[in-house]
């Protein structure tokens, strides 16, 4: 058996593939550019894949690749790859790998904002001592857009700090630590209930600017948004109005539609907004981690078994 692995720093988790599986070939691809001359020389059945590069991932080298089988990705994230035909290629992601750094991030916004810690930091960035009311989280509720592993993570931590949560999922159903679960067709009817509104569903064509003027008219005044989708999930446009009138509080944001955000975005200036570099889920040994998800899957892939965290490219998840 082949198997290519696609990163630009593949030797950081190599090891993990070669020590476990000593009778398989690996070979290691560096860049975007050399993606379809490896796949064709090479020819690998398996691939295990990481994006790294700021600019679009080389799909049509992967998806018209005669040998491939089975591609790992090993981020959540699938939308680059998409559509594909899964009678001829099967494609996994890393779902769960991330999801409680994630769901730490999350709070971690949801308690910044709410004691006016951006305030405070540019406060102390100009040298200036002004006293200001804190805010308190418990008793308020928050509303999670995408049940899936990040958005789970997201409502066991919230309730360990005394929130309500409420969220959405397409296939709505009793969900731990959620008190409300509604379908896809409700979502402003969630969002309305929400002080917070954490937005962690991916992005595919039924979620693309999901978060749009009537979704952010239908939130509660002064409600702040923390973002750890995909670009496009939620309206730019819708949010920078919101944001700009005082319908919004505030928001805490990960993900943009174009990475690396311009210099010249508004969103840079805003007052109540933090910005992070879709670095969310991007902690030290991430990619080992995501790498010990795949050789597990590796194992079944051999042996013939089902493989865990298949995604339908019908419904990008």
């Amino acid at each position: 058996m082949r198997v290519l692995l696609h990163h630009d720093r593949p030797e950081v988790f190599a090891d993990l593939v070669t020590s476990r599986f000593d009778d398989i070939e690996v070979e290691l691809c560096r860049s975007y550019d050399a993606l379809a001359g490896m796949l064709a020389s090479f020819a690998p059945e398996v691939m295990f894949c990481i994006k790294f590069e700021n600019r679009p991932y080389p799909r049509a080298p992967v998806i018209d690749s005669r040998s491939l089988k089975w591609v790992g990705v090993g981020g959540v994230g699938v939308d680059h790859l998409v559509p594909w035909d899964p009678s001829r290629l099967t494609v996994t992601n890393g779902a769960g790998v991330p999801s409680e750094v994630m769901g730490m991030y999350v709070i971690g916004g949801i308690i910044a904002l709410t004691m006016g810690l951006p305030r405070f930091i540019r406060q102390q960035m100009q040298h200036v001592w002004k006293w200001h009311y804190v805010g308190q989280v418990a008793g308020r509720t928050v509303t999670v857009v995408g049940l899936g592993h990040t958005g789970r993570a997201v409502a066991r931590l919230a309730t360990g700090i005394g929130l309500r949560v409420v969220g959405t999922r397409a296939r709505p159903r009793p969900t731990e630590h959620v008190d409300r679960v509604y379908g896809a067709s409700e979502l402003h009817k969630a969002l309305s209930e929400g002080d917070y509104v954490v937005v962690a569903t991916p992005l595919i064509e039924g979620t693309r600017d999901l978060i749009d003027h009537a979704a952010i008219e239908a939130m509660k005044p002064g409600a702040y948004v923390i973002d750890v989708s995909r670009g496009g999930v939620v309206g730019p446009e819708a949010l920078l109005a919101g944001l700009r009138s005082g319908k919004l509080g505030g928001a805490m944001l990960d993900v943009f539609e174009t990475e690396p955000m311009p210099p010249d975005s508004p969103f840079w200036d805003l007052e109540n907004v933090i910005i992070t570099p879709h670095s969310s889920g991007v902690f030290e040994g991430w990619e080992r981690s995501a790498v010990q998800v795949f050789c597990d899957n590796l194992v079944r892939w051999r042996a013939g078994e089902p493989l865990a965290n298949v995604v339908d490219p019908a419904r990008g998840y």
